[in-house]
């Protein structure tokens, strides 16, 4: 299966008594990953991103990655290995969209829409002002917001531009050029 993920990190990782900074730390959990047994097929470079929301926190450094999983291993088992990854760098999951040391985002896995197309259309058209409220109590792929947010598909045209969003009916590419231009200038690519 062809899996979509999506990293993120604007903390520093403490541990190790060494803090190292969000582009290391996103480094080695695409390491930490394939040790997992998903292997990378493509890695988008870094890309420094304001903070989400905005004034909430340092800006991130935002990246994107293809990997290939066997199709023995369930979606979940999936979540469950970037959430494995995630607290092994440090993650606290102190509140919605909190500063983080790593952000482990699953975006896609192959055309699947999950868990049933109604569900999906649901989070998918989600209210501005319930999103920062509300949380699903199972995995919603695509991802709900990728659509929506310059950090996500800017490094995501880098590695699956012809990826076809299944409910949208749109590529990456598409939607990152439907975006606003303002919000795509504001997602600068690192040296």
């Amino acid at each position: 299966m062809r899996v979509l993920i999506a990293l993120g990190a604007n903390l520093p990782n403490e541990g190790g008594g060494t803090a190292r900074p969000p582009a290391d730390t996103l480094g080695r959990a695409m390491e930490d990953l394939g040790a997992l047994g998903l292997v990378l097929r493509a890695q988008s470079p870094f890309f420094a991103t304001p903070c989400f929301p905005a004034g909430a926190g340092p800006d991130y450094v935002n990246a994107s990655a293809v990997f290939d999983v066997p199709t023995t291993v369930a979606p979940n088992q999936i979540l469950a290995l970037l959430h494995q990854v995630e607290a092994a760098h440090g993650r606290a999951r102190a509140g919605r969209w909190a500063g983080r040391t790593l952000d482990l985002d699953l975006l896609a896995i192959d055309d699947m829409v999950l868990p049933d197309p109604q569900t999906h259309a649901y989070w998918q058209n989600l209210a501005p002002e319930d999103q920062a409220r509300l949380t699903p109590d199972q995995l919603i792929l695509p991802h709900p917001r990728m659509a929506d947010r310059a950090f996500v598909l800017v490094p995501l045209a880098q590695v699956a531009p012809d990826w076809h969003h299944p409910t949208l009916g749109k590529t990456v590419l598409q939607l990152r050029d439907a975006l606003p231009a303002a919000d795509l200038a504001a997602v600068r690519r690192l040296a």
